[in-house]
């Protein structure tokens, strides 16, 4: 982006301290774990459907990155056709036509990304934090603004405050909307953040909020 941006990257720093870090994961273990035993009717009820109606895996896996800017492995619950990128890297929109009739309801509310909270036990991803991107994506991000780099320094999230309030990012300037969002997160994150951003995640879903 500009040379103001460029030069100011060293002056990024995370706001959590080691001891906050240790028991934001502690936390997410507790929640990861007890979102799997209780959301287990709701993995077996989609698995069973998405089995009956749709071709496919059940469950869809792709690489992202993720803390210290290394690869891993995200798990959803497979919305969109087996060939939605036959052409190569697409961003996902709020009616993408590649979607399929299951798909469309479970990405309505949200279901298909509960097999993240296996993500999140493993250790892959926290419950809350940036959005995980693929490296194709990150390449044309870095080339606007290569403060992308400190993104590295937390695990993604399963939601954000980017998740709240920049919808879908299904165009550049999102995503540079996003990368903002999310580097402020870096600088006044907390614990007691997090547990906001989390309530209003859940508070939006309970409403039928589509983000």
């Amino acid at each position: 982006m500009s040379m103001n941006r460029r030069c100011n990257v060293a002056e990024i720093e995370d706001a959590m301290n080691i001891t906050q870090r240790a028991m934001k994961r502690i936390f997410d273990i507790l929640a990861s774990s007890v979102g799997l035993i209780a959301c287990s009717p709701v993995f077996l009820a989609v698995a069973i459907a998405l089995k009956w109606k749709e071709k496919g895996s059940i469950i869809f896996k792709q690489e992202r990155i993720g803390y210290g800017g290394e690869p891993f492995y995200i798990y959803k619950f497979r919305t969109m056709r087996i060939d939605a990128e036959v052409q190569g890297p697409q961003l996902a929109c709020k009616e993408d036509d590649r979607l399929t009739r299951t798909g469309k309801f479970l990405r309505e509310h949200h279901l298909d990304e509960l097999p993240q909270l296996w993500n999140v036990l493993k250790g892959d991803m926290s419950m809350v934090g940036p959005r995980p991107e693929r490296q194709y994506f990150i390449n044309q991000i870095m080339k606007r603004d290569s403060r992308y780099i400190f993104i590295f320094k937390m695990k993604p999230g399963v939601t954000s405050e980017a998740t709240l309030y920049n919808g879908y990012t299904d165009t550049m300037e999102k995503m540079l909307d996003r990368l903002e969002m999310d580097l402020n997160y870096l600088q006044t994150r907390s614990l007691w953040g997090d547990f906001v951003i989390l309530t209003k995640t859940a508070f939006s879903i309970i409403n039928g909020k589509k983000f």
